[in-house]
Formats: structure tokens, C-alpha cells, sequence
């Protein structure tokens, strides 16, 4: 093989690894702003160091919707990450339906 071609084989490797560390939840309580904005979509560094800080000032999140709090994050984040945010240690929750009206 050519080394363009073992290069190239390295570089889309390592490119589906890091989609696939992408996507492990994450403890929003205890993780640090890199591990944060790597684990969560549509999550950056600048909104991760907000996470981070808003946890120092305001203390532990209780569940993942207190993180609309945080400016920057609204509820279409949470809602799209859900499954990866913990807060406990414990597997995500899933938000519980509204009560279907009808009769």
C-alpha cells in the first residue's frame, strides 16, 4: 500500500471513532466542559464552560431539564441529548407524556 492510501485508512478510522466517543452519556454534574461538549450534540465548548459554571454557582442538576437554565441551552438540546445526560450516575430518564386528553 501506498502511503497516501494507509494514511487516508488512518484518518477515516479515527474519524468514526470519535463519532462513536460522541455519542457515550455523560454525567453533567461531575464531567469537566471538554467532556461535555464532546458527549453532547449541538453542545460547544463555549456552552459546556456554561454548564460547568452554572453548576459551580448554583449547585448539582437534579435532572436533565434544569439545564435550560443555563443560557445558551434550550429545551430542543435537552430534549436532543436526553439519552445521554446524566445527572446521578444512573441511566437517563425518559420525559413522561403529557396526559392525552380525550374522551
Amino acid at each position: 500500500m501506498t502511503r497516501f492510501i494507509r494514511s487516508l485508512i488512518l484518518a477515516l478510522g479515527l474519524a468514526f471513532a470519535g463519532s462513536a466517543f460522541a455519542a457515550q452519556p455523560v454525567n453533567v454534574n461531575t464531567a469537566d466542559a471538554a467532556t461535555i461538549a464532546a458527549s453532547l450534540k449541538g453542545v460547544g465548548q463555549s456552552k459546556a464552560e456554561a454548564i460547568v459554571a452554572y453548576r459551580q454557582q448554583h449547585g448539582a442538576f437534579k435532572s436533565a431539564d434544569e439545564l435550560v437554565q443555563v443560557k445558551g441551552i434550550g429545551q430542543k438540546t435537552v430534549d436532543n441529548n436526553r439519552a445521554l445526560i446524566l445527572t446521578d450516575g444512573a441511566a437517563p430518564k425518559a420525559k413522561p407524556e403529557a396526559p392525552k386528553s380525550g374522551g
